[in-house]
């Protein structure tokens, strides 16, 4: 079995958008969190979506999921107060069903431009190494500073990699993760990788796509819009050809 979890506990507090997580906003008619979750709901290889979400938008995901024709969907359930706390949930609620050789996708909800490409390779590359994690190739230089405003360090750009999600475990390997985090006092790593790496373990890693945004700041937001934008435009162009409306 392979199931998507999928972490939206966050209030994305660098979004600036006040009212609304920016899980929730809205791009063409469809808020991000659907629209990442339907690349999962989609995927012909994905049979389960668990949902760690903000506690007190569950009945506004729930109305959504009915909106869209969700049908994968097996829990959602409240995230933490941390990304990290939010996967332990959801990795959890997935144990519930799961065998120890299933595979977990686990995915934050703010990438609404994944491929059916990265979720097959992801799937693919969980069942040769138990761990795949998908990473861009660095394109810029790297300066590493203690304090922001003197560099004390450089880093070779050419072994510099940017991770991406969905990150790919079977249950058993993420589970002892989680459980030896909690064994060793390991209480908030950035994400599931960073965890494995804390745990002295090693990741597999393959390459992921560049237009796999994770949508954090209201720049990322723009470049959301224009994306969607740009896709409207070449369908009603396609239909203008083909009908001469």
């Amino acid at each position: 079995m392979i199931s998507a979890m999928l972490f939206a506990g966050g209030s994305g507090t660098r979004m600036q958008s006040q009212d609304i997580p920016k899980q929730f906003l809205e791009i063409e008619g469809k808020s991000i969190i659907i629209r990442t979750i339907e690349h999962f709901e989609n995927h012909p290889l994905v049979d389960k979506i668990v949902v760690a979400c903000k506690e007190d938008w569950i009945c506004e995901l729930k109305k959504q999921i009915c909106e869209f024709d969700i049908s994968k969907i097996e829990a959602i359930i409240p995230g933490g107060n941390s990304g990290y706390e939010s996967i332990h949930n959801g990795v959890m609620k997935v144990a519930e069903y799961s065998e120890p050789q299933d595979l977990i996708l686990i995915c934050d909800g703010v990438r609404p431009m994944l491929s059916e490409k990265l979720i097959d390779d992801c799937i693919k590359y969980t069942k040769l190494y138990q761990t795949a994690v998908p990473v861009t190739p660095s394109i810029d230089s790297l300066l590493y500073s203690e304090d922001g405003n003197v560099c004390q360090k450089s880093y070779k750009r050419s072994c510099m990699y940017i991770t991406q999600a969905p990150q790919g475990y079977t249950l058993e390997r993420i589970l002892w993760a989680h459980q030896e985090a909690e064994r060793r006092g390991i209480e908030n790593p950035v994400s599931s990788s960073e965890l494995f790496i804390e745990l002295g373990e090693e990741v597999h890693l393959y390459i992921g796509e560049r237009n796999n945004i994770k949508v954090t700041t209201p720049e990322d937001l723009e470049t959301l819009r224009a994306y969607f934008y740009y896709q409207h435009y070449k369908t009603f162009a396609k239909e203008v050809m083909k009908y001469g409306i």
